[in-house]
């Protein structure tokens, strides 16, 4: 059999070290600045979003729906850093190291924590529009637990949808005159994955952003545009016990005014959020876009890592604005960091207003924590309410992440 295949084995090296050329290899510079940015942001997205995760579980009073939805943002922001961001440090200075295995694994793992991500964005804006909008609704829609069951299914349809990932990529191996070059790619011609990749761009950039510019539009009508009622007499009508009527108005307007300045914190700190998906997700949206119908792709070596460092600030980089947007994100962060030996917890009750809300009085149902932060007349609310009275004490007492 030796004797058989010698001449055929002589033809085939002569043809590949007159036709291979040498293995292609990234620049110093290319590999450097890849390396060093890298373990930076990934560095500090991972230290964030892992504290993020620990302050929200760890300490009660932050235990809202919005941050039960910020958990899953960082969740899933750790998933990417971790299965995108890493490995790409490997991958600049050497082919794909991790085998078969590793190469279904982290695709899949790349497109659930960027699909996740999107949902859980969504999620929240939706619930922000609700807590808003429709806020004596929302005392009893937006709660931890309907938005805990929320996450699950999110986690469980995405999990389930991008399961299409591990039959759509595979290693493959290019010769080269000096070494054999492993990548994880296609598995079949690149022009077959249009239809994927736009599903993808519809269904987890383009639709959220839409649902995003409409209810913050809604919001900003309400919250900014609206004025709040200048007479409290008529807002507290009914709800004052007499004796008293000057001193709880006093207060009522103090609780208002604080309720607003709260609202506008915690709305305009999930609006950056999502102003920040929208533009540091799009140059590799537009890039996947063009790419579809250009023929070779659109492959400059520094634009696409430009593209992926983009992708990889947008998931270190919303730990950064809880902390310098969010009063009790900032304290929680410090008392985790052992940085101030003072408790959030004290920190939160003198810094930021709390206010007080008529909750839903039925012996079959427990008593749900809501992200509801004051019970003006807003909006579309027409029941004028004020609580701070000899019963406040049977009232649920109501926080905002902000």
């Amino acid at each position: 059999m030796e004797n058989t295949t010698d001449t055929s084995q002589d033809v085939l090296n002569f043809t590949q070290s007159e036709v291979l050329t040498n293995m292609p290899q990234n620049s110093i510079e290319v590999q450097v600045i890849t390396i060093v940015l890298a373990l930076i942001i990934c560095g500090v997205g991972i230290a964030g979003n892992i504290m993020v995760v620990l302050v929200v579980l760890r300490t009660k009073h932050m235990m809202t729906p919005t941050n039960c939805y910020l958990v899953s943002l960082a969740i899933a922001d750790l998933v990417v850093l971790l299965a995108a961001g890493l490995p790409n440090i490997s991958e600049v200075v050497d082919s794909w190291i991790y085998g078969y295995a590793g190469c279904l694994c982290i695709t899949y793992l790349q497109y659930l924590g960027i699909n996740v991500s999107s949902c859980s964005i969504t999620a929240f804006t939706i619930e922000r529009y609700i807590a808003i909008c429709h806020s004596i609704k929302a005392q009893f829609i937006c709660t931890v637990s309907r938005a805990k069951r929320i996450i699950a299914c999110v986690w469980i349809f995405t999990s389930l949808y991008c399961i299409m990932w591990f039959f759509l990529v595979d290693t493959n191996e290019t010769f080269y005159a000096d070494g054999v070059m492993v990548s994880c790619g296609y598995r079949v011609s690149r022009n077959l994955y249009m239809p994927i990749y736009f599903l993808d761009f519809t269904l987890f950039y383009v639709v959220p952003l839409i649902v995003a510019t409409v209810l913050y539009g809604l919001i900003a009508k309400i919250l900014f545009m609206s004025p709040l009622p200048t007479n409290l007499n008529d807002r507290c009508e009914g709800s004052i016990h007499q004796g008293r009527f000057s001193s709880n108005v006093k207060v009522s307007g103090k609780s208002n005014k604080g309720a607003v300045t709260s609202r506008k914190q915690v709305t305009k700190m999930l609006a950056v959020v999502v102003i920040l998906f929208a533009l540091l997700w799009m140059p590799y949206r537009t890039l996947v876009v063009v790419n579809s119908f250009m023929d070779p792709p659109y492959l400059n070596t520094w634009f696409l890592l430009f593209c992926r460092m983009c992708i990889y600030i947008n998931s270190a980089i919303n730990p950064i604005i809880y902390n310098l947007m969010s009063q009790k994100f900032r304290a929680a962060f410090k008392k985790l960091c052992k940085c101030k030996g003072q408790d959030p917890e004290k920190v939160t009750k003198y810094s930021v207003p709390v206010y007080y809300s008529v909750m839903k009085d039925s012996s079959r149902e427990s008593p749900e924590q809501t992200e509801q932060e004051d019970v003006s007349s807003f909006g579309n609310t027409s029941v004028k309410r004020v609580n701070f009275t000899d019963e406040c004490g049977d009232t649920g007492t109501m926080f905002s992440i902000a």
